[in-house]
């Protein structure tokens, strides 16, 4: 074995080898998805001390590089005392791998992954903190992210941890070179007679005991689609909305998805990849330059890193931005696949006509509404607002080892229809000039079919001159309002910041404002949509292992709760894949396996890291289990001595492809019954619309038609659906459209879907009415 640190002083690395003291073995500690650490021991006469930020390479004698990294902290040294050439120290030194360089940069880790290969969420976390660091040829595709939510306070490796366990995989830092590829990917055999093997299950201090009845609760989430009706008098400027409206967990620290005002001098690395061959993008006093293209589509861009998922209520934006003669391209676009006009989901489309630049809403590669004659020397802001009453477009993926091979449990994306409303401001009018509505779904109908996510590029570079001041995509939440005028129009108020040429706000708290001049008329109508919220639950049972356990008449249920850390579970459906990853590998009697196996010299044959696969014989019968932690020490001995302590785990011992803990969130409705497998639910109804509003009924369309056999059920309260249960029940109709009787001016009613199942499947989620209006 031999031992080098580089103290950066010009000497280039020293073998510190013999220098080893030998009564204390040198330490390596690897841990799953974590940095590895060195800890050493040297008796030193005439070496240098090891500074902070020394390098520290050790090598086997057989060429297996063990251990590449960087003195963090000081060394520590001992007086032992006077020997033949000098004074001799003991030196502690403490060294952390590769990975610590990338720890220590401050980076706001702030892009999400939707439905990604594992690989390229990992590449780009990498790159957001230095590209040219560490080679990245190693890192692996591997299975498919979920929903990656980085943390932002975190540092580099706590984040690639949570991309390497979210598709179970297993990442290492060794050599200048990051590599990521799938748990077991790697197996190494070994039999009882080889080392020491030490098999301990269901140790109570850290192994759980088999489960058959798993209960997980998850993020708030957002649950019945309200509908809520107001009606203005030409003087009331506040309404109160009876419940608090949702608000998507990652807006909790910025409310911003993107936000650049190009005023650095460089593209942001961390939010763009500029493509941009002829060098016709650049900066100038007015914000990002646009000087022109190629010529082509799609090959002059700036793109954001990171998807967008479309959920909830976005708004993009271009503000200060001018145009020039000639121009030709796409702004502010979201696409389905590369960019390119023909994949454009949303965004404005410009291009010339009869020798003037026109600027026109664009929908599914088609121009929509009106056009816009740009104004030579003015400045503009543009808008494109998209409403979907799904918050929630991708849903998680769980990964376990179930005998061997890991499966997945959950992903997929949630189709929903989309509103939409594009708006310009001519910035030279005055602060309180309303917007200019170019195209609105409300009086168009709602986008179907929209994409669960989009990749957006801020710009689309045929041929643009001009400049933009900044970009942003704000996501503000899950409210959406329109007015229906007495006489007949409708019309979707815009919300935003008083001066932005807008109708009103809403606080988190359910309060809607609107402002001098917005205010509603007198028997104008005033319909707000947002989701309720409650705190996300499943519970899963596995019926073979019940009836399995319940030999000899004894009960075979075995129950744990718990709530899901890692990957995030943002929704009942996301619990609910949790809940079946866990039943996968906890409802076995060898469920939550552990223990070590100490091998001497493993390296000669292949080295050992966390994230292998051990394959163990004893007494004539091999289990495979998952390295987790392994710890070398390595002894003063020639020939070289290497013992290796592998300490190994099941997914019910120490989780790897979801991380839980032992509390369930206390503010959750716990499932009285429990799935058995796959939940059957019908679509929520979210184009329920209330067609009128008189002083003796409303008029419901559910947007839908019913199920065969099925309808639509109205309750005064949500919950306790079912054809059985009287209590609160309004009316069951067999048509889409129906009539509900007006009570009284204040009133709640919650609508399902049911089919013609026996017992009927509802809806998952209501979709509720509100009213404040007066009765006959």
């Amino acid at each position: 074995m031999t031992l080098t640190i580089d103290n950066l002083n010009g000497l280039g690395p020293i073998d510190y080898t013999a220098a080893l003291d030998a009564t204390s073995p040198l330490e390596i500690a690897r841990t799953l998805n974590q940095p590895t650490r060195c800890i050493g021991l040297l008796a030193l006469s005439t070496q240098a001390v090891p500074a902070r930020r020394a390098r520290v390479i050790l090598t086997a004698d057989n060429g297996t590089i063990l251990f590449t990294g960087y003195i963090a902290t000081e060394s520590v040294q001992e007086y032992l005392g006077a020997g033949l050439t000098g004074p001799v120290y003991r030196t502690t030194f403490n060294a952390i791998s590769d990975e610590w360089l990338l720890d220590k940069q401050t980076v706001l880790f702030n892009g999400a992954g939707y439905a990604e290969a594992g690989g390229t969420v990992f590449t780009t976390l990498t790159n957001r903190v230095d590209a040219t660091l560490f080679t990245t040829t190693g890192v692996q595709s591997g299975r498919a992210v979920g929903v990656f939510l980085p943390e932002e306070a975190q540092t580099w490796s706590a984040n690639a941890a949570a991309v390497a366990g979210s598709t179970y995989a297993a990442y290492r830092a060794i050599n200048g070179a990051l590599t990521l590829q799938p748990a077991a990917s790697v197996t190494h055999t070994f039999t009882d007679g080889d080392g020491t093997l030490q098999i301990a299950a269901l140790k109570t201090a850290s192994v759980k005991e088999l489960a058959n009845d798993v209960t997980v609760t998850g993020a708030i989430e957002p649950a019945a689609v309200v509908t809520e009706i107001f009606i203005g008098d030409g003087t009331t400027t506040v309404f109160d909305l009876t419940e608090d409206p949702f608000i998507p967990t990652h807006t909790a620290n910025s409310k911003y998805v993107i936000n650049d005002s190009f005023n650095t001098g460089i593209f942001n690395p961390q939010v763009w990849t500029v493509t941009d061959p002829a060098a016709n993008l650049g900066f100038t006093s007015n914000g990002l330059l646009l000087n022109g293209g190629n010529g082509s589509d799609g090959e002059t861009t700036l793109t954001a890193i990171d998807a967008i998922e479309m959920g909830g209520t976005l708004v993009i934006e271009a503000g200060s931005l001018q145009l020039n003669t000639a121009s030709d391209g796409v702004l502010c676009g979201l696409y389905q696949g590369g960019v390119a006009r023909a994949n454009c989901f949303a965004g404005y489309n410009v291009r010339q006509s009869a020798g003037a630049t026109i600027i026109t809403p664009f929908i599914n590669g088609a121009e929509v509404g009106t056009s816009y004659t740009i104004l030579t020397g003015h400045s503009y802001t543009f808008r494109i607002r998209l409403h979907c009453a799904e918050i929630q477009r991708v849903l998680q993926t769980y990964y376990a080892m179930v005998d061997g091979a890991v499966e997945s449990f959950g992903g997929g994306f949630i189709n929903a229809p989309m509103q939409a409303v594009f708006e310009y401001i001519d910035l030279g009018n005055s602060s309180t000039t309303p917007a200019t509505i170019l195209y609105d779904t409300a009086v168009a109908g709602p986008i179907a079919n929209t994409p669960a996510n989009c990749i957006f590029a801020a710009v689309d570079s045929v041929q643009l001159f001009g400049s933009m001041g900044y970009c942003r995509i704000t996501q503000t939440g899950a409210t959406w309002i329109t007015s229906t005028l007495p006489s007949g129009t409708v019309y979707t108020r815009l919300l935003g910041a008083s001066g932005e040429g807008v109708d009103g706000k809403v606080s988190s708290t359910g309060k809607v404002t609107f402002f001098a001049g917005r205010i509603p008329i007198a028997d104008e109508i005033v319909t707000v949509t947002y989701r309720m919220r409650q705190r996300s639950v499943a519970r899963q049972q596995n019926p073979t292992s019940i009836a399995e356990e319940a030999a000899g008449n004894a009960p075979g249920t075995a129950a744990w709760l718990g709530k899901v850390l890692k990957p995030i579970a943002r929704s009942t459906p996301d619990c609910e894949s949790a809940a079946a990853a866990i039943l996968s590998f906890a409802s076995a009697r060898a469920a939550a396996i552990a223990g070590t196996y100490i091998a001497l010299n493993p390296q000669q044959t292949a080295d050992i890291w966390p994230g292998d696969l051990l394959a163990l014989t004893t007494n004539g019968t091999t289990t495979s289990v998952l390295v987790r932690r392994i710890a070398i020490a390595c002894g003063a001995a020639s020939p070289e001595l290497l013992t290796y302590t592998i300490a190994f785990a099941n997914d019910w011992a120490e989780g790897l492809g979801i991380h839980l803990s032992e509390a369930v969130a206390t503010d959750a409705l716990l499932p009285l019954t429990a799935l058995n497998g796959p939940a059957t639910v019908l679509p929520t109804l979210l184009q329920l619309t209330v067609i009128s509003a008189s002083t003796t009924a409303l008029q419901i369309d559910a947007g839908t038609a019913p199920p065969t056999g099925g309808g639509f059920e109205v309750r005064r309260r949500d919950g306790d659906f079912g054809p059985t249960i009287d209590q609160d029940l309004v009316l069951r109709s067999p048509v889409r459209s129906f009539a509900i009787p007006r009570e009284a001016q204040v009133e709640q009613y919650f609508v399902r879907m049911y089919d013609g199942s026996n017992p009927p499947v509802y809806s998952r989620f209501s979709s509720a009415v509100f009213t404040d209006i007066p009765v006959a």
